[in-house]
């Protein structure tokens, strides 16, 4: 497996998924690998000085699974907020491994069936932070 790539994350989202992580049983599905992906941060940084192409909560972005060029249009969200068309909780492996991604950078992506497949991420196609909307 590749060296993971860094992440930079808002205090904002380190401090609200802190609490989520906190209100969770820590046996519950994806709170280990969220709290390691937290834990592994290289830059927090305040909702203002977030680079417009990186992946924070409620941001929508364009990958491509790499083996079959397939694309991908995903919006990463909380839990409660999981379900809809291509959105992606949080505590989900792919979720997870969105968080604070920048563009051009790539994740192995677990997918069923023990494959991993790669993704990388091509384009970050609305992220709250750059749009002014820090009320998620």
């Amino acid at each position: 497996m590749n060296t993971a790539p860094s992440l930079t994350l808002t205090r904002l989202d380190v401090q609200r998924l802190e609490r989520l992580i906190g209100s969770l049983d820590e046996s519950a599905p994806g709170v280990k690998a969220l709290q390691a992906e937290l834990d592994r941060a290289e830059k927090v940084v305040g909702h203002d000085e977030v680079p417009p192409g990186v992946v924070t909560m409620n941001s929508r972005v364009h990958c491509r699974e790499e083996s079959s060029g397939k694309d991908y249009h995903l919006t990463l969200v909380y839990p409660q907020d999981a379900g809809g068309e291509g959105k992606v909780s949080i505590l989900a492996p792919i979720g997870c491994a969105l968080l604070g991604l920048s563009v051009g950078e790539q994740i192995d992506w677990p997918a069923p069936g023990g494959k991993t497949l790669k993704l990388t991420l091509i384009e970050v196609e609305y992220q709250p932070e750059a749009a002014g909307e820090y009320h998620r």
